[in-house]
């Protein structure tokens, strides 16, 4: 099979001996039906990192992040909270990815799996603690809990993945919800949803990523940004094109709004008033830099936290060893079935360490009726609930 002439085709250069791995994968997901989270990817196809670090990215420009506090008139700070939106975007699918490599596919977080990392100040923000755990393996679930001391602001949440097959392409949906808190602002709060993920190019092992589909942010503060997504060759002919129009909840006609923000989620974007016939630029991604990290050496982290526990697979996958890393993948994978299959036994539930699932979290449900009151069936959440941070809810108690 041969690419098409805007795809590269690396199928030559996979090693001789991984290329029968490679095409029963690739006749795997032909004839699979179901949720692809459930297969297993060939170890010389993975990233040697767990998809639980991943959420890390949200925060990985804590200068736009803590900037949404900054701003009194409450337009602004949503404009300031699309701009750090946007800017976590480009790190999750565009900046991750090194220049000259493709996209592989982290490990599937085992349940229980933890990874902490700071991000450290920039230009005064202070440091931003990044927690987070594994709440359940199937469905794949992920809970986080992200803060910023120095400017109150928190941003709890969880994100799942539905994944499906279709034509060449491999689907990503992604459920669950997330808060942001303004603690300094009388707890101003902003659910947001994510894009689905579109991962092409896997037939030439030369897999790439797009953002497709439509993401809310709502704010407590009676305003709202629908963001649309479109791929190449869609509406603009670039890649990872973005459009997003800043509303009032109940604000009159669906054409009306009070800006307009559009361009490249990994490049550059403007932003126009409604009624302008001018636009001023947004947000260039490709300026940013990541702030520091640190996150602890692995003789101080603990058996579950993510780096330790995959360390023995990384290490093989970094020393292109694919059948050790296959090895030590199956150990900790059967460990995992071992475990489940004695709590079944037992009649025990298994606890997160860190998160409670809250099946109708106040916030969550008030801005999800302010939003649906507006969009109507644009957007439907599949459920009301949050995975809260469990230091949260002690606070609330006390």
């Amino acid at each position: 099979m041969s690419a098409p002439t805007d795809e590269v085709n690396n199928v030559d250069k996979i090693p001789q001996e991984q290329k029968g791995a490679f095409h029963s994968f690739l006749k795997s997901l032909a004839s699979f039906s179901g949720d692809l989270s459930s297969l297993t990817c060939p170890t010389f196809l993975l990233a040697p990192v767990s998809l639980i670090e991943y959420t890390e990215y949200w925060t990985q420009q804590p200068e736009l992040f803590t900037a949404i506090t900054k701003p009194d008139d409450e337009v602004e700070r949503m404009v300031a909270f699309v701009k750090w939106f946007i800017s976590s975007l480009n790190a999750s699918y565009a900046r991750r990815v090194p220049k000259g490599e493709w996209e592989k596919k982290p490990y599937n977080p085992v349940l229980g799996e933890q990874y902490k990392m700071v991000w450290g100040d920039v230009g005064g923000t202070g440091e931003t603690d990044v927690l987070v755990e594994q709440v359940s393996h199937h469905p794949p679930v992920t809970g986080f809990q992200i803060t910023n001391q120095n400017a109150g602001l928190t941003l709890n949440g969880h994100t799942g993945q539905k994944t499906r097959f279709s034509g060449t392409s491999l689907i990503v949906d992604q459920v669950g919800q997330s808060l942001v808190t303004l603690h300094k602002r009388d707890n101003e709060k902003y659910m947001f949803t994510c894009p689905s993920i579109t991962v092409n190019g896997i037939w030439y092992a030369a897999p790439y990523v797009e953002l497709t589909g439509n993401s809310f942010i709502q704010s407590s503060t009676g305003l709202y940004c629908s963001i649309e997504y479109s791929s190449r060759g869609w509406i603009s002919g670039e890649r990872n094109h973005f459009k997003c129009y800043l509303r009032r909840n109940g604000g009159g006609s669906s054409k009306e709004y009070i800006y307009k923000m559009e361009g490249q989620w990994s490049g550059k974007s403007t932003i126009t008033a409604y009624g302008s016939k001018t636009s001023e630029p947004f947000l260039d991604t490709t300026t940013l830099s990541p702030a520091p990290m640190n996150v602890k050496e692995l003789d101080e982290q603990n058996e579950m936290e993510s780096r330790k526990l995959w360390q023995k697979v990384s290490e093989a996958i970094k020393a292109n060893d694919q059948n050790t890393a296959s090895v030590e993948k199956a150990k900790i994978e059967n460990k995992q079935r071992e475990e489940r299959a004695a709590r079944q036994e037992a009649g025990k539930e298994w606890e997160p360490t860190y998160f409670h699932w809250v099946e109708d979290e106040p916030n969550v449900s008030t801005l999800q009726r302010m939003l649906t009151s507006t969009v109507k069936t644009k957007y439907t959440p599949a459920t009301t609930g949050n995975w809260v941070f469990k230091g949260a809810l002690q606070q609330q108690q006390q």
